[in-house]
């Protein structure tokens, strides 16, 4: 039995379970339950690895801050590691994220900051942009870079992917991801591509975003900002996302994703966040493609419970003209 001496050794090897209750087509649907880390998302991963390996270079030291831009999720998860290793946290948020992400912060005793949501990334507003400054004026900190760091794409390779290719017998048609910095997508290409390499890497992108037209190398607008989904979507192409990996890309409505996720609390009482409703609709347009029985994996990136004043309110919802 593996020894718990803290939360730390609770991030990874979460469950994966197979949807019931939705339209799959031919195909086999399942969810990496990534809610389930301490952190309650699957950015634990990402930062333990930055922090691990900057532990390693010697770039963190004792009474090191660590620096990071985030839609939140990585945040906690480098805010929750730096107070179990006794380093400071201060977190960059975007001010369009919710405000649970920010109260739970700032519990686990980070720093944070909110910076404007409509500006692209050449504006020194811009949340990446913010958090560089910041990292610059405070002394002996360590800007985590999730959006160039290559310890992210290598938590995936290393974890995430062997526990989905484990958990399935290595029998794994599919996964499916968003991108937010890219380095699931990217982490999970380079390990399938080794290890399964019929195994194929889709993309689920909100609508508003600039991803899915880079893929598909279309005509890139700038992107509208106007997705409700927290998380995932771009309006810049991360250091970390190799888009050679990405077979297929599908576009998602915030209708659409946040449809999902209520049926999918609902139907299988899964309560998770905005981003899974956008992985989970691209997920079954793609299994109802299909003309045989396929085995597709996607997540439940983070849990539900942030967004129960949004996603799961019916007044929001309706002020956002989603129902």
């Amino acid at each position: 039995m593996k020894e718990i001496k803290t939360l730390i050794d609770l991030i990874g090897n979460t469950p994966l379970v197979q949807v019931k209750t939705f339209d799959t087509g031919p195909c086999n649907l399942f969810l990496k339950m990534e809610n389930m880390n301490p952190g309650s998302s699957i950015k634990d991963r990402v930062a333990l690895k930055i922090i691990e390996d900057a532990e390693k270079s010697g770039e963190l030291n004792e009474n090191s801050t660590i620096v990071e831009a985030t839609a939140g999720n990585t945040g906690l998860g480098l805010a929750l590691i730096a107070k179990l290793k006794g380093y400071k946290a201060k977190v960059v948020i975007l001010d369009k994220m919710n405000e649970n992400k920010v109260f739970h912060l700032q519990a686990l005793g980070a720093e944070v900051f909110k910076t404007r949501s409509d500006v692209g990334p050449d504006s020194p507003d811009h949340y990446v942009n913010v958090a560089k400054k910041i990292c610059n004026e405070t002394p002996n900190s360590f800007m985590a870079g999730q959006f160039t760091n290559p310890s992210n794409p290598s938590a995936h390779e290393l974890s995430t992917g062997p526990e989905i290719y484990k958990q399935l017998d290595g029998n794994v048609d599919a996964v499916v991801c968003g991108v937010g910095t890219g380095g699931t997508i990217t982490g999970l290409g380079k390990y399938f591509e080794k290890k399964s390499p019929t195994t194929e890497m889709i993309l689920a992108d909100p609508k508003g975003s600039i991803v899915k037209d880079t893929v598909e190398k279309n005509k890139v607008n700038a992107a509208d900002y106007s997705w409700l989904v927290e998380g995932i979507g771009e309006d810049f192409i991360p250091d970390t996302l190799d888009i050679n990996y990405i077979k297929k890309a599908y576009e998602v409505s915030n209708k659409e994703a946040f449809d999902t996720i209520r049926q999918l609390a609902l139907n299988e009482g899964i309560l998770a966040g905005s981003s899974s409703g956008t992985l989970i609709s691209a997920a079954l347009k793609y299994c109802k493609e299909q003309e045989k029985a396929k085995n597709v994996v996607t997540f439940v990136c983070d849990n539900g419970e942030k967004y129960l004043n949004t996603a799961y309110n019916k007044l929001w919802l309706k002020e956002k003209n989603l129902i």
